[in-house]
């Protein structure tokens, strides 16, 4: 598997991404950084050795149906993890984290409290 990075050197100018992370693709797959692709890859060679099944990359969670308010339709609030796999008959959800912003912080505790049967995990 070979890993290419996204992100040429900033000396033209280039806009330099916030929290320092690297775009890369793995296998035409972009990740957001590289520690997301080097997880993609552990993960890969688990379900090749029969350790996890069903791997799903960018798995979609909706946290808030959409509804409307004084007459405004306010959309639907939804959590987008990194990967989604099951392990040992247990259905697990990952996100590879660096920084920790606020909105990722709500959205993680509404995740919790909406899918307590699933084991979520930061890398």
């Amino acid at each position: 598997m070979r890993i290419k990075n996204l992100n040429p050197s900033n000396s033209r100018g280039l806009k330099k991404h916030k929290y320092n992370a690297k775009k890369v693709i793995v296998d035409g797959i972009k990740f957001d950084s590289g520690k997301e692709a080097e997880r993609y890859l552990e993960l890969k060679l688990l379900e090749k050795k029969g350790i996890i099944s069903n791997l799903i990359l960018q798995p979609k969670f909706l946290l808030q149906e959409s509804f409307e308010y004084k007459g405004k339709k306010e959309r639907a609030i939804f959590y987008i993890a990194d990967f989604e796999y099951i392990q040992n008959g247990k259905r697990i959800v990952e996100d590879v984290k660096g920084v920790k912003t606020d909105v990722y912080k709500l959205k993680r505790k509404l995740f919790l409290k909406k899918y307590p049967r699933v084991e979520f995990r930061e890398i």
